[in-house]
């Protein structure tokens, strides 16, 4: 289908109100997803202990209670909340119009590493610039840049707060986000930061995966998810196949 329907009873939100206060107003982002069939969908959702697509209920593992928030994913446009007069069935219809004009491709063979002091499911080798994925990447960032609202005060607060080179502060400032176009990097996150006990859950990590990772995966499309109230759990609104 060229727009799937998630397994669940949620609905789209409307378009943002001037009289919401900004932390009342959803969020959303464009993932990237594994194909609902393929096993490493379930071998994720299992890890994190929860399934974006059917519910965001559940208890946080105690190794991963920052990814259980986001769910399984790897990120191709981080959250944003919409502009002004923009609403989610727009952006579906861009979302649309850059699947339908992107060809599947195979993904990159994945292995569990770390990453800044966390774990995550990487790409095996050196990902060039232009592999398929990183330019479906930058796609998302800059096509879909016109639905993304300023950040508001606390969202610039906290971004100050944190560490970045002058490049990734010039990213934030144009994007909205540091880690994108030439600082974009695949990661689908499994821990928290420097989580207890690092080496043991590594290798439970690499026996929990080994099977998923070691089929062949191909990309098949995005998936737009969203916060839909604060502080809640992001959830898989709809999945968008590639050239549908």
């Amino acid at each position: 289908m060229l727009c799937e329907t998630p397994m669940t009873t949620l609905q789209m939100p409307g378009a943002r109100s001037a009289r919401l206060p900004t932390q009342s107003v959803p969020r959303y982002a464009l993932y990237w997803v594994p194909p609902r069939e393929h096993p490493l969908w379930a071998a994720g959702n299992a890890w994190l202990g929860r399934n974006p697509e059917m519910t965001d209920g559940g208890t946080p593992p105690a190794h991963a209670a920052q990814p259980w928030h986001y769910g399984f994913h790897a990120t191709l446009k981080a959250p944003f909340r919409l502009r002004d007069g923009l609403d989610a069935k727009s952006l579906c219809h861009e979302i649309l119009r850059l699947t339908r004009a992107s060809a599947d491709f195979a993904m990159p063979p994945l292995h569990v590493g770390w990453l800044d002091g966390f774990l995550a499911l990487l790409p095996a080798a050196l990902l060039h610039a232009e592999h398929p994925l990183w330019r479906l990447a930058d796609r998302c960032v800059t096509e879909l840049d016109p639905w993304r609202a300023p950040p508001d005060a606390a969202d610039r607060q906290r971004r100050e707060q944190q560490s970045h080179s002058r490049a990734q502060q010039a990213l934030l400032d144009a994007w909205g986000y540091p880690h994108v176009l030439a600082h974009w990097r695949f990661h689908m996150t499994l821990s928290d930061a420097s989580p207890h006990d690092a080496q043991a859950l590594w290798q439970r990590a690499e026996r929990h995966f080994a099977m998923a990772l070691s089929q062949s995966l191909t990309a098949g499309g995005v998936a737009l998810f969203a916060q839909l109230r604060a502080s809640g759990p992001f959830v898989l609104l709809r999945r968008f196949a590639f050239g549908a």
